[in-house]
């Protein structure tokens, strides 16, 4: 029977422990000394371990999510040999990611694979850093036609793609993975959202080559063009802040809310500038604003859920709030939610 609601049931997070300080950024950008703070609010950025790949970013958030999900009807302590069980309870998995294991098989059959969900639908959404909403939008829509869970992992790692010598890149993006259980639910959970996408902005930021339009050659390479570029970085901004400004007061009117009606909001983690001016035009009080950017620094998609499971372990949310998420990103691409825990 197609179900009326879903619902977050768990989260997990993964990032690597080891952090880049701004003083290197800063030293192989040619930057003045407490030039990425005053400009980001970052103070390092997680950086995985070279002989890590995204799909162990995700399968390591996630199978924390599964074992949280698994956990809240039984009792018994969870192993990793133990997640096969939940096989018959996780109908699908969906990974949001900019940058799989290879261009060629998707990422997301091999996290399923390793999580012991066995041949449930898995696949990779490309989104950048809306991916987790867009995810998230789908998961919606499957817990209901379905009456199945559905896994979402947002993970990146993002070290590989930027340009260690460009300020623009080098400096925000980071490394992480964050997940979420949906679950078909008889009470509202996911409340509202709105997706929406503006590819008249698709050449702002970008990694140029590697794709069907410009495949690898000889010349990639050398000239850096496998990493990614930003060539308008101030209209990005201004979308950023635009967009997520609109479609989160959308998501609201949509449910007759106000800004006092939201208990906490969870925005994409771009740049601190790009949220205070979000928060500015949304009305909302500094107490209700999740910044984890200074510690995460920009996973991309995975700087929401991560966000969502670092301010449940500090008690910032808990269930029964009101959340409000929005996320804008390269494509150029934004969506907002509002859900309650």
């Amino acid at each position: 029977m197609m179900q009326r609601h879903s619902r977050i049931v768990s989260t997990g997070r993964f990032v690597p422990s080891y952090r880049q300080a701004n003083s290197e950024v800063e030293s192989n950008c040619d930057l003045e000394s407490g030039w990425i703070k005053r400009r980001t609010g970052i103070d390092a950025r997680p950086i995985a371990d070279s002989s890590h790949a995204v799909s162990d970013l995700a399968v390591a958030a996630g199978s924390i999510a599964l074992q949280r999900f698994w956990e809240q009807d039984r009792t018994i302590e969870l192993v990793q040999s133990d997640l096969v069980e939940m096989a018959p309870e996780i109908g699908m998995l969906i990974l949001a990611t900019s940058t799989p294991d290879f261009l060629l098989p998707p990422t997301a059959p091999d996290v399923a694979s390793q999580l012991g969900l066995g041949t449930v639908p898995a696949f990779d959404i490309a989104v950048a850093c809306s991916g987790f909403l867009y995810a998230l939008q789908l998961a919606d829509h499957f817990c209901k036609a379905e009456s199945k869970s559905v896994l979402v992992i947002a993970a990146n790692v993002l070290s590989r793609r930027v340009s260690p010598t460009d300020p623009a890149s080098a400096a925000i993006f980071a490394d992480g993975a964050g997940a979420i259980v949906v679950s078909p639910s008889d009470s509202e959970g996911i409340m509202a959202m709105k997706l929406e996408s503006d590819g008249t902005g698709s050449s702002h930021l970008k990694i140029p080559e590697g794709g069907s339009r410009f495949p690898f050659n000889k010349e990639t390479f050398a000239k850096g063009r496998h990493l990614m570029g930003v060539e308008n970085g101030m209209a990005v901004f201004r979308y950023a802040v635009e967009s997520m400004a609109r479609l989160g007061q959308e998501v609201m009117d949509a449910e007759n809310l106000t800004s006092a009606d939201i208990d906490f909001w969870i925005p994409h983690q771009a740049n601190r500038r790009i949220i205070e001016s979000v928060q500015s035009r949304l009305g909302l009080r500094d107490g209700k604003v999740g910044i984890t950017i200074e510690k995460f620094a920009n996973s991309s998609a995975a700087t929401i859920p991560i966000a969502l499971d670092y301010f449940f372990e500090k008690g910032k949310v808990k269930r029964g709030d009101k959340v409000l998420l929005t996320a804008a990103a390269a494509g150029l691409t934004s969506g907002a939610a509002v859900i309650k825990l």
